[in-house]
């Protein structure tokens, strides 16, 4: 395995961590990465460097952003969102991945990206869920406002420091697993 298909792999998983946290965020900066000429995509992925594409996803990405401050709307969109970040965590997995045979590429995508970003957001949608009950929604802003910058950390240092990345979203469910088995007890 190649240097190159390795940061592929950890570009694209660092991009669907991100897309568990936020669904737009990800895909709003792969297509400014790839509108930048920072990072190629796959072949049948270049529309997301098109200008329309960075405009439509920069709009959807401000509203995505915005909706998570509304109280209550932010618990909806949590149901909504796992399936939707399993969705996007496929698309940026699949993007990513240049040079690769279909099946390789779409099995790694939905296993490895969609798997990822459905993770992470369920673990999410739980803790906006637990901060409701717990403040009666006035912690909601905190943890939209965490989510929105972990969403935004992860994305650049995937573009241009996918190892990294990769290393941060070990992290993330490493965590992840202390704190469920904490609250498990």
């Amino acid at each position: 395995m190649s240097i190159e298909t390795i940061i592929s792999i950890c570009l694209g998983i660092g991009l669907a961590a991100s897309a568990g946290f936020r669904v737009f965020v990800p895909l709003f900066i792969l297509s400014l990465a790839s509108y930048l000429n920072w990072i190629p995509v796959n072949e049948s992925w270049s529309w997301l460097g098109e200008t329309p594409a960075l405009i439509a996803l920069g709009i959807a990405m401000i509203f995505e952003v915005l909706a998570y401050y509304i109280p209550f709307v932010d618990n909806i969109l949590d149901t909504i969102a796992v399936p939707l970040a399993a969705i996007a965590g496929t698309a940026v997995m699949a993007s990513s991945l240049v040079d690769f045979s279909p099946l390789f590429t779409w099995g790694l995508a939905i296993i490895a990206g969609g798997g990822t970003a459905a993770a992470i957001n369920s673990a999410t949608a739980a803790t906006r869920l637990t901060s409701t009950a717990a403040t009666g929604g006035i912690g909601n802003p905190f943890v939209s406002t965490v989510e929105t910058g972990t969403a935004t950390v992860m994305s650049f240092t995937s573009i241009f420091i996918p190892i990294l990345a990769f290393i941060l979203v070990l992290f993330i469910f490493f965590v992840g697993m202390k704190l469920f088995k904490k609250i498990m007890k």
